[in-house]
């Protein structure tokens, strides 16, 4: 037995005061109506309707347990309704992990736009360039720049690339000479990001198509990309680093790209959240802003 529906079965024959309008009202028929209140009184042991040929009343007990299912199904109604414009306006706070150079150099710039937009919501952001567990750690959503995203069991959805590139200080470059080719990075001082696989390793696509490798050495590795391009504005070497972080530096001439017949693999930006079946609005506004506005820029 469904006690629930029974429950709103004996509710709809108090308030309309047939076992027929509450069939009508529930989409039922009135044997049905009359079933569930039956099965309702032997579950419970106890009569809740007198009932006569032409009417019926409450009885004592009846009187009581109505009172306990008006209450009951109330707060249930109440809570669906809270659920269901939850559902529709999206609020409260949302938990956001990105890396630290991406949330700093780029997120910061639109992020109050999408803040805007969303007045109910409120954002947790929290910049690292270590991987977090998205489930233990508590984010709602993460951004992710890379060039290989391990298996998981989140859903990931691809945004936009960022190319890659060598950089250097112009005096740096005055003082140790351009490099002309991949080989002739062993002979300069380069800056290595520490949060991939192979740091030392440096690959290019020449002009030809075929892939080169190098192996690099310098004074200065870092877990953080925004070090390793303030490190190179001060003359420290060459480093490797995403357009958008350095684009401003390009653009004014304090930092010139090295190699350019040289490309490095591009990382692409994700967004990543856990899989539900019911997708929180708050994430689901989050992803379609970020994927709307990447579809409709030229990031680099």
């Amino acid at each position: 037995m469904d006690q629930l529906a029974a429950m709103r079965a004996l509710r709809r024959v108090v308030e309309l005061g047939s076992f027929t309008a509450a069939g009508e009202a529930l989409g039922l028929s009135h044997t049905v109506v009359s079933r569930q209140i039956s099965h309702l009184e032997a579950k419970l042991g106890a009569q809740l309707l007198n009932r006569t040929t032409r009417r019926f009343a409450l009885t004592t007990a009846g009187t009581e347990y109505y009172a306990a299912c008006k209450h009951i199904l109330d707060a249930l109604d109440d809570a669906d309704r809270a659920v269901g414009q939850h559902q529709a306006n999206p609020s409260g706070t949302l938990r956001i992990n990105a890396p630290m150079a991406f949330g700093t150099q780029e997120l910061a710039r639109w992020l109050p736009q999408f803040l805007a937009s969303y007045p109910e919501l409120r954002v947790d952001l929290v910049c690292n360039d270590r991987i977090v567990d998205l489930i233990e750690d508590g984010f709602d959503v993460a951004l992710r720049l890379t060039r290989d995203l391990p298996d998981s069991t989140l859903i990931a959805k691809r945004l936009a690339s960022s190319r890659v590139m060598l950089v250097a200080s112009p005096d740096y470059l005055r003082r140790h000479g351009t490099p002309r080719t991949p080989q002739d990075l062993l002979q300069h001082n380069c800056l290595t990001y520490t949060q991939v696989a192979r740091p030392q390793e440096w690959r290019f696509t020449g002009p030809d198509g075929a892939d080169v490798a190098v192996t690099v050495r310098g004074s200065l590795q870092a877990n953080t990309g925004m070090a390793l391009c303030t490190a190179a504005l001060a003359g420290t070497g060459i480093t490797t680093t995403a357009s958008f972080l350095a684009h401003a530096e390009l653009r004014s001439g304090a930092l010139v790209q090295v190699l350019p017949d040289y490309p490095m693999r591009p990382r692409e930006l994700y967004v990543l959240y856990p899989h539900n079946r019911h997708l929180s609005p708050k994430v689901r506004v989050f992803v379609a802003f970020a994927a709307e506005l990447y579809a409709s820029r030229d990031w680099d």
